[in-house]
């Protein structure tokens, strides 16, 4: 797919297209404005409609100089979009979190959640750990993320593993649920985005 041709909606972010070491890339950050974390922040493919099939992308996240203390450099992608942006499902990773001493956060490395509801909020909150896990990542180097979504399944894969880093069997909004794809970002990140691959099998 070419970055320099696809159309997107800025939603709470700013994006531009430009280039990342002589590569055409789409540059994504999260608005001062929106403090809240796992929301509704990404750059929406225009005119995109997304069931099931795998979505693939290369992404790079760099802290940026004003990112806060709990910054992880978040970055990942939106799915099954709604028109009005209310409803969607998301993977993200937190690259700081890959490589750590500290057991917990590592563990932390990679997110699923349901907007709005199901953010990594509620699910910590509740003590369950069944949508994050661990994963060998780090800022500033190109993160290959394959995502392969089938109903209400997800397998989310790294780096061109065999192995999945995370496979969710009950997303929230359900099988039938569709709509756009986004490439989301959160707070205190600069992210960037190249090699989209699409396959659609519905």
């Amino acid at each position: 797919m070419n970055f320099e041709t696809t159309p997107v909606k800025a939603v709470n972010i700013s994006s531009e297209y430009t280039t990342l070491n002589g590569e055409p890339v789409l540059r994504v950050v999260k608005k001062e404005k929106l403090m809240e974390f796992d929301e509704n922040t990404y750059a929406k493919l225009i005119n995109s409609s997304f069931h099931n099939g795998t979505i693939e992308v290369k992404m790079l996240s760099r802290l940026l100089p004003d990112a806060p203390d709990f910054a992880r450099g978040f970055i990942g992608i939106a799915f099954r979009i709604n028109e009005d942006d209310t409803q969607f499902e998301s993977f993200y990773v937190r690259p700081t979190n890959g490589r750590i001493d500290d057991p917990i956060r590592k563990n932390r490395g990679v997110q699923y959640f349901s907007y709005p509801k199901y953010t990594f909020d509620y699910f910590r909150n509740l003590g369950i750990t069944d949508f994050e896990g661990p994963a060998d990542i780090g800022l500033d180097e190109w993160i290959s993320l394959k995502a392969v979504i089938h109903g209400a399944k997800g397998s989310f894969y790294l780096n061109d593993n065999e192995e999945p880093v995370l496979v969710v069997d009950n997303m929230k909004h359900g099988a039938d649920a569709r709509g756009a794809i986004g490439f989301f970002v959160d707070i205190g990140t600069e992210a960037f985005f190249k090699d989209l691959k699409i396959t659609a099998t519905d």
